[in-house]
């Protein structure tokens, strides 16, 4: 396509959200409609990038059925790769042509929670995520005067996005950019849950809950790590069947009357360490159940509002157990991206196995559908 530019502002192609719990088949209602729409350039902080590639992600999916409601409207989008085109003011250690990854949570660095070491948790990226605007409370995406928002930060349905400085990290030009995406959610959430949440160690029996991507994610961090025993658990067989593949020891389906007890004769007691990652609060007490005594499971998951779970609080107490959350994997984006990265260059964590097919504008309300029937694992639009 043609991207021109009148004045400062560039107009672009987008897929642009509008009105959330519209009826399945998304092919027929499609929520996503793919528009020309307007782009000011980077102000200070600030970096344009030519997105290369994006990964559809469960988070976009809850955004278009209003399980997890947004502002309208939006571009989606949020894991995502590409180049810098062009920089604002006061940005520095970037260069226009590095290629990024950008972190869906632009953490400030200042703050309680970037200073104790926990930027997934940033409350400034926070509050500006929930507003579905950039840092300093606005948009960059218009049409006709009309704001339009910017999912997570990073609006990454769209042939061009600005981004705050604070939310990219340089990657390896070598590493193809449909790859190279996955890594800004999917690869970090996933991987993240088990290396920095967990802090798994080698020789322990880890259990997935949900075979998405983010799910298969911490099943090859779990695999990477030396797990002793690595368990998959979901409700579709052709995932379990994918999971094998993969190198998982066992593979649970989470529809059998007995699953939890299959899980806790193979392990002859319970796993170590549970990592849900299906956003369902069934998923999470399944998780809880297959965790042995002393054990910790792992919230990754991320549901709508209104799911809850009923837990023995006897049995926290008296078995110790732990339940933690884990918010993008408990990542340190600049320093776990670039790990990761360098675990699947050196073929450590395949992720790129993961890739179930690439697709264009055209094709993502019905990409969307697959999604949602679980009939994939990652697929990535090239804009």
């Amino acid at each position: 396509s043609i991207n021109f530019i009148v004045g400062d502002i560039m107009k672009i192609k987008a897929a642009v959200l509008r009105e959330s719990g519209l009826p399945r088949p998304y092919t027929e209602s499609k929520p996503l409609s793919v528009e020309e729409v307007e782009l000011d350039p980077p102000k200070s902080n600030e970096v344009m990038i030519k997105v290369k590639a994006v990964g559809l992600c469960h988070s976009d999916l809850v955004a278009i059925s209003g399980e997890r409601g947004k502002p309208m409207p939006i571009v989606l989008g949020h894991e995502a790769a590409g180049i810098i085109t062009e920089m604002g003011d006061n940005v520095e250690g970037f260069e226009i042509g590095d290629h990024v990854v950008p972190s869906y949570v632009a953490s400030c660095g200042l703050c309680e929670m970037c200073s104790s070491g926990r930027p997934a948790l940033c409350e400034p990226a926070t509050v500006a995520n929930a507003k579905a605007v950039l840092r300093d409370g606005t948009t960059r995406l218009s049409q006709n005067g009309t704001s339009i928002h910017h999912h997570s930060g990073v609006a990454g349905f769209a042939e061009y996005s600005v981004l705050s400085k604070e939310a990219l990290v340089k990657i390896d030009k070598s590493i193809p950019f449909e790859q190279a995406a996955l890594f800004g959610c999917g690869v970090v959430t996933g991987v993240g849950s088990v290396i920095n949440t967990a802090d798994a160690k080698a020789g322990q029996f880890i259990g997935v809950v949900g075979l998405g991507g983010v799910g298969l994610s911490a099943v090859l961090a779990s695999l990477a790590l030396g797990a002793g025993k690595v368990i998959a658990i979901d409700l579709s067989a052709e995932k379990l069947e994918f999971a094998k593949e993969l190198g998982v020891h066992h593979a649970v389906n989470a529809a059998d009357s007995d699953a939890i007890d299959q899980v806790h004769k193979i392990t002859n007691g319970g796993v170590h360490i549970a990592v849900e990652t299906a956003g369902s609060g069934r998923a999470l007490q399944t998780a809880y159940e297959i965790t042995r005594r002393g054990g910790t499971t792992v919230a990754a998951g991320m549901p709508g509002p209104e799911a809850e779970i009923n837990l023995s609080h006897l049995k926290i107490a008296a078995e110790e157990r732990c339940l933690r959350g884990s918010y993008m994997g408990s990542c340190v984006a600049k320093r776990d991206i670039p790990r990761y990265l360098n675990m699947f260059q050196t073929g450590v964590l395949p992720v790129d196995k993961l890739m179930s097919r690439k697709i264009n504008f055209g094709d993502l309300n019905e990409a969307m559908d697959r999604l949602d029937d679980a009939k994939t694992i990652r697929e990535v639009l090239i804009p």
